[in-house]
Formats: structure tokens, sequence, C-alpha cells
């Protein structure tokens, strides 16, 4: 895993309970960052509680009643304006500040346009596409007074090339790259960098599920001939939030093992 300092940095990490966002949230600690990890689910949230700092602790050196200081779990639903707000505040009462924030939080109903609902198209666009505004505009707030942040967005390929039965998630994150550039210009004048990262199939429990016959299809069409790890994203994670990446933003690195080029 690569390595990058960010001691005494404040990071949030929604959806940071399972899959990309656990990955994302383990690898921000193991770099010695302060983790505020949202999510829904409370036994989850608390398992994964106990991972990040197992990771911090065997990474960093610091004794487990440290690293749990330097770790939160927060329950909230990123697509409701009230729950956010009230997190944020709860964040900065607890840790002063927020130098990261990583929108990760994302959920799927894939069901051909035709016979989709209402509901799953508004379910899936209110937490992939409002909760990274909701979140983003909520955070920047304290950014802009530090006149410093990095902000980083989990999008997908589906965002770029379109996905069968997934017209509610591709749309959200082709919508999340949108945002993505336009936020990158207006927070720029802040020292606030946004960027985002589309992941092609990654190892996660969503693509555990596949039935075998279309997973050996998928990695057919990926060069590298595999899935991707939670940790490939993770890296590109620790690099734009790092001070090395500072005259970055605006940019959407696509991590698919060269399925799209």
């Amino acid at each position: 895993m690569l390595k990058i300092n960010l001691q005494n940095r404040v990071a949030i990490i929604t959806g940071g309970t399972r899959g990309i966002g656990l990955g994302i949230a383990k690898a921000l600690a193991a770099c010695d960052a302060k983790i505020a990890c949202i999510g829904t689910n409370p036994e989850k949230l608390k398992s994964a509680i106990e991972e990040i700092s197992n990771t911090k602790n065997s990474s960093t050196g610091k004794l487990p009643k440290e690293c749990q200081e330097e770790i939160e779990g927060y329950i909230c639903n990123v697509s409701v304006t009230a729950e956010v707000e009230q997190t944020v505040e709860k964040i900065l009462a607890k840790f002063g500040k927020i130098d990261i924030l990583v929108n990760c939080a994302g959920i799927t109903r894939d069901v051909p346009l035709g016979a989709m609902k209402d509901e799953e198209w508004d379910d899936v666009i209110g937490v992939n596409l409002r909760g990274p505004f909701l979140m983003t505009r909520a955070c920047s707030k304290p950014m802009r007074r530090a006149k410093q942040g990095r902000i980083i967005n989990i999008t997908s390929i589906s965002g770029l090339i379109g996905n069968k039965g997934q017209a509610n998630y591709s749309a959200s994150k082709a919508g999340l790259i949108g945002f993505t550039r336009t936020a990158s210009k207006e927070l720029a004048g802040k020292n606030i960098t946004v960027n985002a990262i589309a992941p092609g199939f990654i190892e996660t429990d969503m693509t555990a599920v596949l039935p075998e016959v279309l997973k050996l299809e998928i990695k057919n069409r990926i060069p590298l001939a595999r899935f991707g790890r939670p940790e490939d994203v993770a890296n590109a994670v620790l690099y734009f939030a790092s001070d090395e990446a500072s005259f970055v933003t605006g940019q959407i690195l696509t991590i698919d093992g060269g399925m799209i080029r």
C-alpha cells in the first residue's frame, strides 16, 4: 500500500463500512489520518471502526487507545440534508476541522429502464449524486475558512460508458463527474482540489455475487485479466489527498485494468 504522511489530517469517508469505502478508510488511517467514517448500518459501522483502528495501530505503532481517539463512526443518510449538516457539525466538534472528504457512499437498484420504478431512480440518484452534493456543500464551508482541502469523489466507469440495467446508477455517476469538474473550478480559489476516481470492476461484496460465467466474461474484456482490489482505488485516493497532488484538480482517474480506452 502506498505510504503518504497524513498525520493530523482529518478525513471523512462516506460509505466507509464496506468494500471500496472501507479500503479507503483503512488506507488513510495507515497514513495516520484521523478518520470520520460514515455509514447507515450500526453493526457494520462498529465492525469497520475496529478494522480501521487495527490498521492504524499496526501501521503507525500507536496504542489502541490513541487509535480509538482518532477514529469515530457516524450514522448518517447522506441524501438527507439535516442528517448531513448535523453529522458534519459533530465531526467538527470532535476533530476541529475537515481536511479530506471522500464521497464513496453508493447504492444500486438495477432494473431495465422500461420497468424501473420512480423510487428506484430516486433512491440511487439520492445517495449517489445528491449525497456528494450535500456533503461537499457542508464540508467546503470549513475548508473555505481554512483555505485548504481535498475532495475526492468515487464515480464509476458506468458513468463514462453506461451499462444495461443501470440507467439510474450510470446517470448518477455521470452526474458526479460533471459535479466534480464544476466544483473543482468553484473551489480552486480557496486552495481546495476536487477530483474523481472511476473504478471498473473491483473485488467487493457487490461483485462477489455475480455469476461465475459473467465474471469470466468481464475478465476477458479487461486487458489485465483480473478484477481490481479496493487498495487499487485507495492508493489513488491517497495521492489525491496528499500534498503531492496540490496542483491536480478537476481530474477523473479511471482505474479499470484498461477495460475502457
